[in-house]
């Protein structure tokens, strides 16, 4: 019945946040909405979209954008040679079985990059 799924979230610098998931997570651009709005696939069903006409809406951990990648350690790597501050390095969550760590995109949402264990 569905065949992708999309998150849109508001931004108040598109070509800042447009970078950052382009060039810093290499996540390619899907779609250009005039300008307005971009989203970025994650996989081929999964997308996440930014628009200037949205408000920024966050609350410390919530919304949490989960990416789930086979090596939460290279992602880690990779995010502090570009200079991304990250609240804390990779580590194991026992309650939930992963090894995840959590920084901050351009707009202040809470990212997370996760590998489950089981």
């Amino acid at each position: 019945m569905y065949i992708e799924f999309i998150t849109f979230l508001g931004t108040k610098n598109l070509q800042k946040t447009s970078h950052f998931y382009q060039n810093i997570l290499e996540l390619p651009l899907y779609k250009d909405q005039k300008g307005i709005c971009k989203i970025f696939s994650i996989t081929a069903e999964s997308k996440i979209g930014f628009c200037k006409h949205m408000p920024v809406i966050f609350e410390e951990k919530c919304p949490i954008l989960t990416l789930i990648v086979d090596d939460v350690d290279a992602v880690y790597k990779k995010l502090l040679d570009n200079d991304i501050a990250i609240e804390d390095a990779p580590k194991y969550n026992p309650t939930f079985n992963i090894y995840h760590s959590f920084f901050k995109d351009p707009n202040g949402y809470t990212i997370e990059v996760q590998k489950f264990l089981e």
